[in-house]
């Protein structure tokens, strides 16, 4: 039996087996910027690609807007999860909905009237492409309500263990955005409407995919007003405004970007970077997915101050995401040819040489990212704002920019491309700084550079971790906790009854929960001792059981029947259940 080491796996498991649809949602944003870039620059021209590209800053200021109430509520609902508080989690969900609903609706009408009456010169002066942009950004105005929506329930169906409705919805997208395009520019020839409008009516069937399983009244989580706290919408906004500031920042630095490009490059050098990053958008999936992951399981662990889960979380992005990144980027490096040639064909041309060195240059950012977001991402979970703060600054604008500026005179759209690379590096030597200021030594460890308050969780010497595969394994579970009180000074009769509660309640899963599938399961059981209390945590992967829903059913005259169940709630002091990603997860206190 390896206790440590098997808790490990089972969070890298977890983390794995969420990570395909999270990747894949994340990813749908890519897939709209490759079609567009399809059609924009084979049956359009160069003028309408240069269009989607002066497009780029809404679109990221878009994505902030989506990634501050998705990754607000996100970890707010993470850390009540966590803290089995689930009329919290419905109240955060009716109210992200709606806030999400007002704010899109507000920049949809503003993007109608900012196309309606040629309000766009700040983004592009060109003559022959503000036109274009103008009825690119009608079309795209029908599009961010879904947009916006469409990319807050997967959080949620995460939670329902629903994941493959976000599968669905995406393949749905796909499909009906590749077949309207068609359409509307090929055989309609509405050239740059046409474009956004495919986008935006596919973005209206990917919400409703998704919309139809709340709306069917299968879920646990319904919009509702009633017991909505309108204080908690500044909290959601709060807690997610750190994780999307680079995002924000991110259109003031494309903004900025488009205007160097058409100062020194010109409106083909807007055309390729648009390009290059559009198609490079469907492999940011996987980065994206990834941090979608880690989001939820960072605040679930910060929740129930599961020290050791977090750390595991980064560890795992540093062992296993990273090296997975650098692998997919050294592919996208190899064929940048041939990605080019999906949209220009003349290898002589201008723009097929920068796009080429787009694919060639920009894919080497991608495993920095990974380290930058996720170190973003724990430290607005965690409330460490000067470092959330700093490296959204330098990531969103400060560096791209700054060495853009630098760099772009002397080496045209590729000073662009190495500038991106440039703030990679930058933004994680500060995640580094900011640890050795805070730690007063170089860190040496990924636990140094998380700077984990030193009262958060308990720990080593404070807890065990066993896991259990087997009736014989559950059998020596009260003589593991038996030496671990005797070495806390615990009394006999708390170490009696965490005993044998633990192995009631994993002696139950084992038996009944391990035969309902073919599959390989296994226990998590931690044992915790803070603030003399036990605090006795069991994971298992097995189908939702709800020991409380148990407990309640079985008739008190009934004396056999759910026995151990019944002892269990009678001998602690609270027992709490729930359903996390897939994961039963009990926690008793004695």
């Amino acid at each position: 039996m390896k206790s440590h080491e098997e808790g490990t796996r089972a969070v890298i498991k977890l983390m794995f087996r969420v990570l395909p649809i999270q990747i894949l949602l994340a990813a749908v944003g890519g897939v709209n910027g490759i079609v567009s870039s399809y059609f924009a620059s084979n049956f359009v021209g160069i003028d309408a690609m240069s269009a989607v590209g002066v497009y780029f800053p809404l679109n990221t200021m878009l994505t902030a807007i989506s990634t501050m109430l998705s990754g607000g509520s996100a970890i707010l609902c993470g850390k009540y999860l966590g803290r089995n508080d689930q009329e919290k989690v419905r109240s955060v969900f009716s109210l992200n909905l709606l806030l999400a609903t007002g704010i899109a609706g507000l920049f949809a009408a503003l993007f109608v009237l900012m196309g309606s009456l040629n309000l766009t010169g700040f983004l592009s002066r060109d003559p022959a492409v503000q036109p274009l942009f103008n009825t690119y950004l009608l079309g795209q105005a029908i599009g961010v309500v879904p947009f916006v929506l469409g990319n807050q329930l997967p959080v949620y169906l995460s939670m329902e263990t629903k994941q493959n409705r976000t599968l669905t919805a995406s393949l749905a997208y796909i499909a009906v955005n590749v077949a309207l395009n068609f359409l509307f520019v090929q055989v309609l020839h509405l050239e740059a409407f046409g474009l956004a409008l495919a986008s935006a009516l596919g973005l209206w069937v990917f919400l409703g995919v998704q919309a139809s399983y709340f709306l069917s009244g299968k879920s646990k989580l319904r919009l509702r007003l009633k017991g909505i706290s309108p204080r908690e919408s500044f909290e959601i906004l709060r807690t997610g405004l750190p994780g999307a500031a680079s995002s924000g920042y991110q259109t003031i630095r494309g903004i900025i970007l488009n205007n160097l490009l058409e100062v020194f490059v010109g409106s083909v050098g807007i055309s390729a970077f648009a390009t290059a990053n559009n198609l490079l958008a469907i492999f940011w999936g996987i980065p994206n997915g990834m941090l979608a992951v880690s989001r939820l399981m960072i605040s679930v662990a910060v929740g129930e101050e599961d020290r050791q889960t977090l750390v595991d979380v980064m560890r795992n992005m540093f062992r296993r995401f990273v090296p997975l990144m650098c692998c997919v980027s050294a592919l996208i490096i190899l064929c940048a040819d041939p990605l080019t040639r999906i949209f220009y064909q003349d290898p002589a041309s201008p723009v097929f040489a920068m796009t080429a060195w787009g694919f060639r240059i920009l894919p080497l950012c991608m495993p920095l990212s990974i380290i930058c977001v996720h170190f973003i991402c724990f430290g607005q979970t965690m409330n460490q704002q000067v470092l959330v703060h700093t490296l959204a600054l330098l990531d969103g604008v400060v560096c791209v920019a700054g060495f853009s500026a630098l760099l772009i005179g002397s080496m045209g759209l590729n000073g662009v491309y190495v500038a991106n690379v440039l703030n990679g590096v930058v933004c994680v030597l500060a995640v580094m700084v900011y640890a050795w200021a805070k730690k007063k030594r170089f860190p040496r460890t990924v636990e140094d550079m998380m700077v984990i308050p030193a009262d958060f969780g308990v720990g080593p010497e404070d807890r065990i971790d066993i896991s259990v595969r087997s009736i014989d394994e559950v059998l020596t579970v009260s003589k593991q906790v038996a030496e671990f009180c005797r070495r806390r000074g615990i009394d006999d009769r708390r170490s009696y009854l965490s005993g044998l509660c633990l192995e009631e309640m994993a002696g139950n899963i084992v038996e009944h929960g391990f035969r309902k599938d073919s599959k390989k399961h296994s226990v998590d059981i931690r044992v915790a001792h803070k603030a003399d209390e036990m605090i006795l945590r069991i994971r298992d992967d097995c189908v939702p059981f709800d020991p409380k829903e148990r407990n309640e059913l079985t008739s008190p005259a009934d004396k056999v029947k759910n026995m151990g169940i019944r002892m269990v709630y009678k001998a602690a002091k609270d027992v709490e259940y729930q359903s996390v990603l897939g994961l039963n997860v009990l926690t008793i206190r004695i």
